[in-house]
């Protein structure tokens, strides 16, 4: 797939996604999913629904939803179809292994608690009215978008740099 704006400016325009996405859902792991299966058309439509529990993993605080979601589209693009394919799946891990890498680097780790933690001086039991209600009113909106937007950036830039170092090398990356 070829992209007519430069990485920049697709990237400024994810941003804008995120947060589009993300003010109507709340829900870091369908956004971070629904903006880069839009984008790098992923064929992903059943994809999103199995999305739905696994913001924190069911609101646990474990594994950050933009992770998930980031880590699924990766998955679409350099996944396996077939499950006696190892080296499809051992091909899989570098660039979600490298995903991880950069997200760790920008936002501190994965686990969503720590994250909260970290971002906003402790984290919350969302799955809590009240402490939802403390986490919105002390920015967690605001903090969670930043992190899906770095999620979605560091995917992309994945997705766009195979891309074009497939292109250079005359392959072209088809999804």
């Amino acid at each position: 797939m070829a992209y007519d704006l430069p990485k920049e400016a697709i990237l400024k325009e994810l941003d804008q996604r995120v947060d589009e996405k993300l003010a109507l859902s709340g829900h870091c792991a369908q956004t971070s999913f629904a903006v880069l299966d839009e984008q790098f058309n992923l064929d992903g439509g059943a994809t999103l629904k199995a999305l739905t529990p696994l913001p924190g993993i069911a609101l646990r605080g474990e594994t950050c939803g933009a992770v998930v979601g980031c880590l699924m589209a990766l998955g679409l693009v350099y996944g396996r179809d077939d499950l006696e394919d190892t080296s499809g799946f051992f091909s899989s891990l570098p660039p979600a292994r490298e995903f991880c890498r950069r997200f760790e680097q920008q936002v501190g780790g994965t686990n969503c608690h720590d994250i909260l933690e970290s971002d906003l001086g402790h984290s919350f039991d969302l799955s809590k009215q009240t402490d939802f209600q403390k986490y919105l009113e002390c920015g967690g909106l605001e903090s969670c978008t930043e992190v899906v937007r770095k999620g979605v950036r560091i995917a992309a830039e994945i997705i766009i740099e195979h891309e074009k170092s497939d292109q250079d090398q005359g392959v072209m990356l088809t999804v």
